[in-house]
């Protein structure tokens, strides 16, 4: 169904490879298409829980853009591409109302820090490295790496990194909380679907506000308490809140349905 990308879907959790190993995975306009086709699938089709974006192969996640696209544009087909990536992809990552973790093997540089960074968080590898050097092209990240890096290691961290171009390994990444969690390459994978599996046993309206909420918090958006407020009364209307109610204190697992 897709020429550069392969999927997985296995016990709910949809696994998205981004399948270019000899380009290190890099993204070119096709994957971009692919992933926001993709994205439209895990949006709308009820037997997909959550999703694990990850790269082909032991050495990249992804490598970055697709630099041989970049010589035939000017500044608006510039604009063009960063748009559009962010429409269709990074922030439908975002803001999905499902989980969406990535499972970072190697590099994950530039578009593809980025792309680890629209998801809701992630897992690296002990080989991991993460980066957003587009200032070694005179550029400046266009997937969203200014405000999510900034957001998730604060300004200082941040503008460090995009200035200087420079290129961190897993363990620091974890320090700066960049990514959650260090694996080793094998784990990798399972370790990032145990955690789903745990997450996708909870309520599922919940965590789709938990997802929104914390994404305004991470802009700093003025009525965030408010809107937790609102949230908090909204759920109480849920079948789901009555069940977990009843399953605490019948002291047994509790069996949402997202309703």
């Amino acid at each position: 169904m897709y020429t550069t990308i392969l999927t997985s879907l296995q016990e709910q959790i949809l696994t998205i490879t981004i399948n270019r190993p000899d380009k290190l995975n890099a993204l070119n306009k096709t994957v971009i298409e692919e992933l926001g086709q993709i994205m439209v699938s895990v949006y709308t089709d009820d037997t997909i829980k959550a999703a694990i974006i990850t790269g082909a192969g032991p050495k990249s996640f992804v490598a970055g853009a697709d630099i041989s696209e970049f010589l035939e544009l000017d500044g608006s087909g510039g604009q063009g591409l960063a748009k559009k990536g962010q429409d269709l992809v990074f922030n439908k990552i975002e803001n999905c109302p499902k989980p969406i973790i990535a499972a970072v093997n190697g590099f994950a540089l530039g578009g593809g820090c980025e792309l680890a960074m629209a998801c809701h968080f992630r897992l690296a590898s002990e080989s991991a490295k993460f980066g957003q050097p587009e200032v070694n092209l005179g550029l400046v990240p266009g997937y969203g790496g200014t405000q999510r890096l900034t957001q998730l290691v604060g300004k200082g961290k941040a503008m460090e990194l995009m200035m200087t171009g420079a290129i961190i390994d897993a363990t620091e990444a974890k320090s700066l909380g960049l990514v959650n969690h260090v694996t080793s390459p094998d784990e990798l994978l399972p370790k990032t679907t145990q955690l789903l599996k745990t997450i996708i046993s909870k309520a599922p309206l919940a965590i789709a506000k938990i997802i929104s909420l914390t994404n305004l918090a991470a802009i700093g958006h003025p009525d965030g308490l408010e809107l937790e407020v609102a949230a908090f009364g909204e759920l109480f209307d849920s079948a789901d809140a009555k069940e977990g109610a009843r399953a605490f204190l019948e002291k047994r697992p509790a069996s949402f349905k997202g309703i």
